[in-house]
């Protein structure tokens, strides 16, 4: 989806006292209130209302963008982290059981589980680190849709605000503060898919007391039901708005699943598995929960802005996988488990000042980013659940401090820069069940961050965007020396691995009505992390290069009628050379997406999607590869009155026999000889399915 016409943001000016040079001015007036104190000259404050195309200094890169609460609403979603997928080029998926997080695809990367893709929900951060799984495990599974204010994205690493996971782009989803009307909603539909909401807001002591209750059952097609059971549940309390207010939140969810993962074509195509909905460890699923308290409070005037976001969340996920079958233990199969119990706490605080009185129009910010995590895992051997063997356990303090400077400066009514540098260090603590694989690993990092904005020109505004970046690898990589399950010597891996990215882009309003960003990018990296398949997790590998392609549209054809129309194109490579090959196993090189959607003013609304996932490199010589997907997924909606609304939504509605998912890996079936069997594993793409809701609005 494209840069929302009905963004809003500011944009303040300013100018700072005269210096001889830039830097000292802006450190000496950071660290002295009194230069704060503003001039003679007075502050022009733009609300822009306008397209964001129009609006002069609104973005700072042609691939950031917002997504409004009405856009949100009109499309259809299987599940709740294809919100996500109203980012130009992402594609949401799954390779398990509903429960899981879900699998994430962007600018040319196969992100797993959400490796650099940071993800944060009204502030908080959701990718988790050190996580048993994967590193940056985003379970988005707590997201209630109705709930969503809107989301805003970011691609690249350069923005000095964002952190850890941000190298391919982040997402913030943000909830409202309170609803216009009450919402009871009832929904049921094929494969056992049942669901009910009640959410209300409240005025309550000069505020607005909200509070929202979702369960929600769920079995997929597949011949051993996922009996997906969801309970969710929000409290907050809120006063103020966004530039001064504050607002307590509490959420809660608990969730249990059975899980087909993918399977071997072999099994299939020999008829050993009934249709592409069978599995093969009948046993596979797990349970998760997930508790967070949650508070942010912002302070804005003409010239300055202060904002705090705090939180705590404890969170469990217990697991179990099976992907290999038989090929480690041919007796008791190779199901897994990998249990994650974790508390962490964050808080994030940023402040920005207008300088004066005589530099060109500058806002400073100055940030501060703190998080530590209480983490115990393991990797088990077990058998229908139940624990064979301990491979390794673990006990992880994890702790970051990340700083941020950014200056965005208004040069004249045709020039803007933004720069800024980032600092991160970080400390892990990791007590293992073996003393060898003990120990502590510090880091730190620092990328400096520049964009340069150009225009307005008959309509046009462009882009030039470089800077550096980073993800954390599993802090128990950086202290193994001996590999618990073979006992053979193991190296250490760096604790942070740096990026460094560059794009080019224009965005333009030249027709009226249609929004248009173009963006070129490139994206190195230090050390790739990729899926292996007997570990059913991430690891540390060569150093990648990535350059493409974006095009994003967004037209308002009419009062009430929309399209979006969004194609993305990407080169993915290891940088070195090995005999294995060059190519990213995983790596996406194509995806497009259309989205037509209505709302009528005679009751009637609707919306029909078409999304395209591109084939990709499977092994890293090329020579298996992925076939293609593509789907139609659509809503139609009637309002029957002020009060009574009636829906009906559909998924995958020419009934496509493709995948969600590939893998090329060695597994072993039974009967089959020791060394197992190279195979594509997949996980196929739920069948055509429909969802009928009625939403009853009350007070």
């Amino acid at each position: 989806m494209s840069p929302n016409p009905q963004h809003r943001s500011t944009f303040h000016l300013s100018v700072c006292a005269s210096r001889p040079r830039l830097l000292p001015c802006l450190i000496s007036l950071l660290l002295a209130p009194s230069a704060w104190a503003g001039g003679e000259q007075s502050v022009e404050r733009v609300v822009v209302t306008a397209s964001t195309a129009d609006a002069q200094g609104v973005s700072d890169a042609a691939s950031v963008g917002t997504v409004t609460r009405q856009q949100i609403e009109a499309r259809a979603v299987y599940r709740p982290g294809e919100l996500l997928e109203s980012t130009p080029g992402l594609i949401v998926s799954q390779h398990s059981g509903e429960g899981k997080a879900n699998q994430f695809y962007l600018r040319g990367f196969n992100l797993d589980h959400g490796t650099d893709l940071r993800t944060t929900v009204d502030g908080m951060l959701v990718n988790q680190r050190t996580h048993s799984h994967g590193q940056g495990w985003t379970d988005l599974n707590f997201i209630i849709p109705e709930l969503a204010a809107g989301l805003e994205y970011r691609k690249g690493p350069y923005f000095a605000a964002e952190g850890d996971f941000s190298s391919a782009g982040s997402v913030h989803l943000k909830y409202v503060d309170k609803l216009p009307r009450g919402i009871a909603e009832l929904a049921a539909g094929q494969n056992g898919y049942r669901r009910g909401l009640l959410a209300d807001s409240t005025s309550f002591r000069g505020g607005n007391l909200l509070y929202a209750m979702e369960s929600m059952h769920n079995d997929g097609p597949f011949t051993r039901p996922d009996d997906y059971r969801k309970l969710n549940a929000v409290l907050r309390y809120s006063r103020g708005d966004e530039a001064n207010g504050f607002r307590l939140s509490a959420m809660a969810y608990r969730a249990r699943w059975d899980s087909t993962d993918q399977i071997p074509r072999r099994a299939l195509e020999q008829g050993l598995l009934g249709s592409r909905f069978d599995t093969i460890d009948t046993t596979d699923g797990g349970e998760a929960h997930r508790y967070s308290l949650s508070g942010a409070w912002q302070s804005s005037s003409d010239r300055r802005s202060t904002r705090v976001d705090g939180w705590i969340a404890g969170t469990r996920l217990d697991l179990f996988s099976n992907f290999t079958y038989f090929l480690t233990d041919p007796v008791n199969g190779d199901q897994f488990g990998q249990p994650d119990k974790r508390t962490t706490a964050g808080l994030n605080v940023r402040h920005t000042r207008l300088l004066g009185p005589t530099l060109p129009a500058t806002e400073l910010s100055v940030g501060v980013q703190l998080q530590n995590d209480n983490i115990f895992n393991a990797l088990t051997a077990t058998r229908a659940r139940e624990t064979l063997a301990t491979v390794r356990r673990d006990h992880v303090l994890q702790t970051s401090v990340g700083t941020h400077l950014e200056a965005s400066t208004r040069w004249n009514e045709h020039l803007r820069t933004v720069a800024g540098f980032r600092g991160d260090f970080y400390r892990s603590q990791v007590q293992s069940d073996l003393a060898a694989n003990s120990g502590r690993a510090n880091d730190h990092i620092i990328n400096p961050k520049l964009s340069v904005i150009a225009g307005p020109w008959r309509g046009a505004e462009f882009y030039l965007n470089f800077g550096g970046g980073f993800h954390s690898n599993d802090a128990r990589g950086t202290t193994i020396n001996i590999d618990p399950a073979t006992g053979e010597p193991a190296a250490p891996v760096s604790p942070l691995v740096r990026s460094r990215g560059g794009e080019i882009g224009v965005r333009t309003s030249l027709i009226p009505g249609l929004q248009t960003s173009l963006v070129a990018y490139r994206l190195d990296f230090d050390s790739e992390l990729v899926f292996v398949g007997d570990a059913g997790t991430t690891e540390a590998s060569r150093p990648s290069r990535r350059t493409g392609i974006e095009l994003a549209n967004y037209y308002r054809l009419g009062k009430w009628l929309t399209l979006d129309a969004d194609i993305a194109f990407s080169r993915a490579r290891f940088r070195d050379d090995d005999p294995a090959g060059r190519r990213i196993p995983g790596a996406v090189e194509g995806v497009a997406s259309t989205a037509l959607s209505i709302d009528h003013p005679g009751g009637w609304s609707g919306a029909l999607q078409w999304r395209y996932f591109g084939p990709r490199p499977l092994i890293e010589d090329n020579s298996v590869r992925s076939s293609s997907t593509a789907q139609f997924n659509g809503r139609i909606g009637y309002r029957v009155n002020r009060d009574l609304k009636l829906e009906l939504e559909g998924f995958n509605l020419g009934n496509r026999k493709a995948s969600s998912i590939d893998y090329f890996y060695q597994s072993r079936l039974r009967g089959e000889q020791a060394e197992g069997h190279p195979d594509v594993h997949f996980h196929p793409l739920e069948s055509r399915s429909f969802r009928f809701s009625v939403g009853f609005a009350f007070r």
